[in-house]
């Protein structure tokens, strides 16, 4: 999970993870303390529909409010059949789901965060093992998104599943102060490797660091601060002493750490 703030009492939930629970527990500007059961979360939005990024929700069903949740259609269709936590949050605090228009790059705003503008963009990646879409993805079940400080300009730029670069990914990366990029897997078949799972890294939309074309490659071409994020528990670079994390902090790629925080004033 991400949560952005303007510098109000107003934050956005970005992606709601399973431990969200323990992270707003962690993190006093989320306990406002207003009322009970009160938090500074105005609204939550989902980059897509995976269950690692969507579960949280459930964490949040006893809202004072209606929840303000912003996603794709594509994400929206999963969310409310396949995986209905949606249609289930309606008997609780009830969702108000706001639609991002990817396809189009619409720059938008959320109410309660006017100091924050997002700039959508549709990635290569892939639908959740239970979309019907499964190995066939929708343009707009994946995004990225760029935020953009009204008041400085700054900018970063957001991608936590990346299955490949494009020229179009390459161009708003680059454009940006502080890039937050896909970091979950060291190398493509690590997962059978060590003996997790069958899956490879690309059949999970997920772009391996290692290799030729690797996220790590990538990443040493572009200017700014860069920081992997989404960080499998079988990938090296968790381990500071790692050959593979000694190679990131050569090239000034970071790795992201539980309660990190970034300004961009």
């Amino acid at each position: 999970s991400l949560a952005v703030s303007d510098g109000g009492e107003g934050w956005l939930l970005v992606n709601a993870s399973p431990d969200l629970r323990a992270q707003i527990a962690s993190c006093p500007p989320l306990q406002p303390a207003r009322a009970i059961r009160d938090t500074a979360i105005a609204a939550v939005l989902l980059v897509d529909a995976q269950i690692d990024h969507a579960t949280g929700l459930m964490t949040l069903r006893e809202h004072r409010a209606r929840l303000p949740v912003h996603c794709t259609p594509s994400v929206h269709s999963d969310l409310t059949t396949g995986y209905p936590l949606l249609r289930v949050l309606e008997s609780y605090c009830g969702i108000d789901w706001h639609p991002i228009d990817a396809l189009a790059e619409r720059a938008f705003g959320i109410p309660g965060i006017p100091g924050v503008e997002l700039v959508p963009l549709p990635i290569p990646g892939e639908a959740p093992p239970y979309s019907p879409r499964r190995h066939k993805p929708a343009p707009d079940d994946t995004i990225a998104l760029s935020f953009v400080d009204r008041a400085s300009g700054r900018r970063c730029f957001y991608a936590p599943g990346l299955a490949s670069f494009t020229d179009r990914i390459r161009e708003e990366a680059r454009r940006a102060d502080c890039v937050l990029l896909d970091g979950t897997l060291w190398n493509d078949d690590e997962l059978r490797a060590r003996g997790a799972s069958q899956k490879t890294g690309r059949e999970m939309g997920h772009l391996a660091q290692a290799g030729s074309g690797g996220m790590v490659e990538e990443l040493a071409a572009m200017p700014g601060r860069k920081i992997l994020i989404h960080i499998n528990n079988t990938n090296p670079i968790l381990d500071p002493n790692s050959p593979e994390r000694r190679r990131l902090d050569a090239l000034g790629i970071e790795v992201a750490h539980d309660g990190m925080e970034l300004e961009f004033a």
